[in-house]
């Protein structure tokens, strides 16, 4: 540990016998710096300067820039955040252990100690992305598919356990036990690290906040349990890994206050959607989001776990909220030793961050206010999270959105009618004009038709981690089943639980029969539906849905729903509270008014409407009392890193360098380090650029990098093909991520990508220019690369926003692009670009392709990008086919001197490794 201490902050802390050191940071008062009116999630990032302080990384100057912290001032001042650990999950976990163990072979290369790459400080990986929902609605539902799983993923598996015993400090979570997110605020988070002592320190440990980083942009939801941390990339969570600070400019913090309470009737997910909304329209992208206000004082930490969970979805970099009582009481229910709690509570009081009622309101860079008792019933889709339905207008805005998402086989002037003035004769034509006979493989015939809800999946992290809503599921199942209704014949209905503990809760209070009555049989424990593992549809209901050319759609529980993510037949996604996932697959339709339409008929010929099975809270509230205990949770994890017999039966290859296999198709050396020499290279000018894509506003990272399945017609498949892989075999992308060869082939292989150079074409294609020839991206930026073209990808806003893959930076920089232009980036995505080395430039306030008059037919220039590293500033001239020039400035978007770097050695992981193989050598 760093030992600057300019401010005397290095103190004694006393817990019952124990003892502990810190860095106190009432310290900071005799220097004049009053830090009890900053924000929380500051005064954690100050106590990491000051234990980090070595006059280089961290100086003292750094500590009176974040103590004097202006609320109002733009973001200027860069710091370094050393964060306490590292979390990673299977998609973004295994390629970050491909590029640690080909960077031991680089580092050999260069002359180096291969045990160098090894992680510093802790590091756990959960295995959850790679479950998939092949079986459904049946009691044997959860074997057939951890068994599928393993029979698909033993290769990859087999290297992660290689990567336990090769690399210290790095512990694996076996699959089939939770979801990342879940497993953290549950178990992995310590709130409090009380460990690792220094010499000369009289065998005190060392006491500091739990900070993190993880692979995983939803690693925000530990911000619920007052924990400092955040998603990044793979590539700067290597990284940190090896001891690399997290460089950032000092953030604005904008306050989030929330009074009253939930009205009855409304949920935890009502409330995030509705704050989504609001964050999203206000505009938090790269800030800080904390929460505070009277109304924390009756919210459950899984409220605010719910909330904390979406922060990418609106933008923000994290979306915190203090320690207080409610953590205190949550630690204790989920079984963390008596220790380690009353070393939370000691530490946080000592410190003054404890949040109380008499605590000190904080100084925000501005506020946003929402009284909880106005949350209504709400929805969000069809296409994104942020757009929020209110379920009164759900039928309505589903109709309205229909012709948007409709194929080519519905006649232009369905199309047409009163659908922007509410629901009518015309809209609901619309929704009626295609209706096609579904025989199935056991012999039920059925109709489907647009606005058909075709999967119905409890899932992800953001709402089965939470007690609330998941009983209030199951008290709907059992009302619903009691009068005898049950899920339409079209609906795939999954319950996927976040960790173990929850089929133990719902099986304390009788809910598990209900449940499956109505269909919804555990599944599997991982992240499935959301991220794109739904598994196919039934194929009588795939064939209707394509031979109709239907708009049908999903509800899940989850926090993503972009397009072409959740399943390639479902074209509207929606967002809903797991009570209300149970409810649409009853209705089995979108184009419903649950507020005034019957849901179904009972039993004894009466109409059901939803009112008549929704559960009141008091219901909900009595039933987790009785059924959510403590022991639950310290069975469930007392032995979580061991896994069952199919895990512990995995080979595991020895040595400190992997073998690599070249017949693999799951685990292959990637070529980031080929060529690379201990030199630093020139900076090089872009000349004679290529458009590769010319794309739109909202263009995510499962735009570039999708997760879900691989289709059989695309250049991933024709690969995999090749290779021996037959298309049963295929997996996901995401499962794939370990095989640089997949990804480049995936990469803008979104089926619903629109790339505005083949005009009215869905999926991943392109036109190679100057032939003008149309073709898959990939094809043709091999065709560029072989040339030696460099390439360019133009967008519009929120560029790259959504998940925190490093695929979406990777595959792009291995086909040769160059830079992106775009109107506006998401953090994540712009860090993982300058981590790979591709240029991320944007637009000036203004300036757009469409107002520039760019086509992407362009020839493009961009000189003088060792000056522009310093202004960050830079031309681009763009030249027609005809000889018209056009020129433009752009901001060049590498924040912070160490972004600089970083683009300097040609990525992130290149600077580390040079720093590494440079120290050796000297």
């Amino acid at each position: 540990m760093a030992r600057g201490n300019s401010f005397g902050s290095e103190g004694e802390l006393r817990v019952g016998e124990r003892r502990y050191r810190i860095h106190r940071l009432q310290a900071l008062e005799s220097a004049g710096l009053d830090v009890r009116h900053l924000p929380y999630s500051l005064r954690i990032l100050l106590e990491n300067l000051l234990r980090h302080e070595d006059g280089q990384v961290v100086t003292a100057e750094d500590i009176r820039a974040l103590a004097g912290w202006d609320p109002k001032a733009l973001p200027s001042q860069e710091i370094a955040f050393t964060p306490s650990r590292v979390i990673l999950q299977d998609f973004t976990g295994v390629p970050a252990v491909v590029d640690l163990a080909v960077m031991r072979d680089a580092m050999r290369r260069l002359g180096g100690d291969p045990g160098k790459i090894n992680p510093l400080q802790p590091v756990e990986l959960v295995i959850d992305h790679s479950v998939q929902v092949d079986e459904f609605g049946t009691r044997y539902a959860f074997e057939t598919n951890a068994d599928m799983e393993y029979k698909r993923n033993h290769e990859r598996y087999a290297f992660l356990r290689w990567g336990q015993t090769a690399f210290d400090n790095f512990r694996v979570v076996p699959p089939e036990t939770g979801i990342v997110h879940q497993v953290n605020i549950e178990y992995l988070a310590r709130v409090v690290f009380g460990a690792g002592g220094i010499a000369g320190s009289k065998d005190a440990p060392w006491a500091y906040p739990d900070t993190l980083v993880g692979t995983d942009s939803h690693t925000t939801m530990v911000n619920g349990l007052g924990v400092l941390g955040w998603g990044v990339g793979g590539i700067e969570a290597e990284a940190a890994m090896l001891g690399q600070a997290v460089t950032m400019l000092i953030p604005q913090v904008v306050g989030f206050k929330l009074t009253g309470a939930l009205p009855e009737g409304s949920t935890a997910t009502d409330l995030v959607l509705r704050v989504t909304e609001m964050l999203r329209q206000r505009g938090v992208v790269g800030k800080f989001v904390e929460f505070y206000g009277s109304g924390l004082a009756t919210m459950p930490l899984a409220d605010r776990a719910t909330i904390g969970n979406m922060s990418p979805e609106f933008g923000g970099t994290c979306a915190i909220f203090p320690v207080d009582a409610e953590t205190i009481r949550y630690l204790e229910l989920t079984a963390r030793p008596r220790a380690q709690i009353e070393l939370v509570e000691a530490y946080m009081r000592e410190q003054g961050l404890f949040h109380t009622a008499d605590s000190p309101e904080p100084h925000f860079t501005e506020t946003l206010e929402l009284d909880m008792s106005t949350v209504e019933p709400s929805l969000a889709g069809p296409k994104r999270p942020q757009d929020r339905v209110r379920l009164s207008e759900s039928k309505r805005s589903f109709l309205k959105e229909l012709p948007k998402m409709m194929g080519k086989g519905i006649p232009a002037s369905k199309h047409q009618g009163g659908i922007n003035t509410g629901v009518d004769e015309a809209a609901t034509a619309v929704a009626d004009a295609t209706r096609v006979l579904v025989k199935t493989e056991n012999g039920t015939e059925f109709e489907l038709q647009h606005g058909s809800v075709v999967i119905a999946a409890i899932t992800s992290c953001t709402n089965t981690s939470n007690p609330s809503v998941m009983v209030g599921a199951g008290l709907v199942a059992r009302k619903a089943h009691a009068l005898g209704l049950t899920r339409q014949p079209w609906v795939k209905t999954s319950l996927a639980p976040g960790s173990k503990v929850v089929m133990k809760y719902l099986q304390a209070a009788n809910l598990v029969d209900d449940l499956e009555a109505l269909g919804f049989n555990l599944v599997g424990y991982g992240c499935t539906t959301c991220i794109g593992n739904s598994g196919p549809l039934p194929p009588s209901i795939a064939k209707a849905v394509e031979d109709g050319e239907l708009v049908v759609a999903s509800v899940l529980s989850g926090n993503r729903n972009f397009e072409g993510r959740i399943n390639p037949h479902c074209r509207a996604n929606y967002l809903a509270s797991p009570p209300l996932v149970v409810a649409y697959a009853i209705a089995g339709r979108m184009d419903i008014d649950l507020y005034n339409e019957p849901i179904g008929i009972s039993k004894d010929g009466r109409s059901v409407f939803l009112k008549d099975i929704w559960p009141d809270q008091r219901e909900i509230d009595d039933l987790i009392r009785t059924s959510v205990k403590a022991e639950q949770f310290e069975t469930e994890y007392a032995s979580v890193f061991e896994g069952d017999e199919r895990w512990k039966s995995l080979p595991i290859p020895e040595g400190q360098l992997y073998e690599w296999d070249e017949r693999s198709t799951y685990v292959k050396a990637p070529p980031f380090f080929d060529d690379m020499t201990l030199a630093l290279p020139p900076i090089r000018d872009i000349h004679g650029a290529r458009v590769l894509a010319l794309l739109g506003d909202s263009i995510t990272t499962d735009h570039i990098s999708p997760a879900g399945s691989i289709a059989k017609n695309s250049p991933a498949a024709k690969y995999l093909m090749e290779s021996g892989v037959a298309p049963k075999d295929f997996n996901s992308y995401g499962s794939r991520r370990g095989n640089h060869e997949v990804m480049m082939r995936g990469t803008f292989a979104n089926i619903r990508l629109r790339n505005r150079l083949v005009p009215g074409v869905e999926g991943g294609y392109t036109r190679h220019l100057p032939d003008g020839e149309e073709m898959s991206i990939f094809d043709a930026a091999m065709k560029y690369v072989a040339a030696g073209v460099p390439t360019i990808v133009i967008a519009g806003k929120e560029y790259g926003s959504g998940s925190s893959r490093d695929w979406a930076a990777k595959g792009p920089a291995l086909m040769g692009v160059r830079a992106v232009i775009t109107e506006s980036y998401e953090r994540i995505h712009r860090s993982n670009l300058i981590g790979m080395g591709v240029l991320p430039l944007q637009f000036r306030e203004g300036d757009t392709a469409e107002a520039l008059g760019l086509t992407g037919e362009e020839t493009y220039e961009i000189k003088g990008l060792e000056a522009a590293l310093t202004t960050r500033r830079a031309q681009v001239r763009a030249k027609t086919p005809d000889g018209w020039e056009r020129e433009f400035g752009v901001h060049v978007r590498l924040d912070t001197p160490q972004e600089v770097e970083y683009y300097r050695h040609g990525g992130i992981l290149h600077y580390v490794l040079r720093q590494l193989a440079s120290a050796v050598r000297a």
